[in-house]
């Protein structure tokens, strides 16, 4: 069975607004390497729309460093839980229907792991217990307001530190897998 993983920025005092992360290098070569552990990505309509805006014709004028994460994002294959979104493209397909059994079928195919993003799916896939791997990115900024990770989740869902890793900008990606 190949492992869901999910990857999220989050500054200091918990905020997941990616407006309020600075964007540099390091950072994104270390999402590079989130993306290729992952034989597709699994979003929510708003994170897909905002990953495709973003990402499938990016800027000219962004740096040259984020070029080799457009070309992964891009060429991934994504999985897009929707009930509003009549279709979708940019190497991607519609999922609908029951969450659990969507996610446990793609789940048991053979392979080397899905990848969430975003906010409101992975809240939904953690209350079904489907996660497998949990990174925190975090950043040390603190903004006092904006979306906080997991609000209203209904019950605990306890970790246990599998890797840490420090960035020059004095962000720390932590690495859990959840206590069975």
């Amino acid at each position: 069975m190949r492992p869901l993983r999910y990857s999220i920025n989050v500054t200091v005092d918990g905020c997941c607004d990616h407006r309020t992360i600075t964007a540099y290098e390091e950072l994104h070569r270390h999402h590079i390497g989130n993306l290729v552990r992952a034989d597709a990505l699994l979003f929510g309509r708003v994170t897909y729309e905002m990953m495709e805006a973003a990402w499938r014709h990016p800027d000219p004028g962004m740096p040259d460093w984020t070029a080799p994460f457009a070309r992964t994002i891009g060429a991934a294959k994504k999985y897009v839980v929707s009930s509003t979104l009549e279709r979708v493209d940019w190497n991607s397909e519609l999922v609908r229907g029951d969450l659990a059994e969507a996610v446990e079928r793609l789940k048991r195919e053979p392979g080397e792991g899905l990848f969430v993003g975003g906010v409101r799916l992975p809240m939904a896939l953690a209350e079904l217990g489907l996660i497998d791997e949990y990174e925190f990115v975090v950043h040390p900024r603190i903004v006092g307001h904006g979306p906080a990770l997991f609000a209203g989740l209904s019950r605990y869902v306890d970790l246990k530190l599998v890797d840490r890793l420090e960035f020059e900008s004095g962000a720390v990606a932590m690495r859990y897998e959840p206590r069975r």
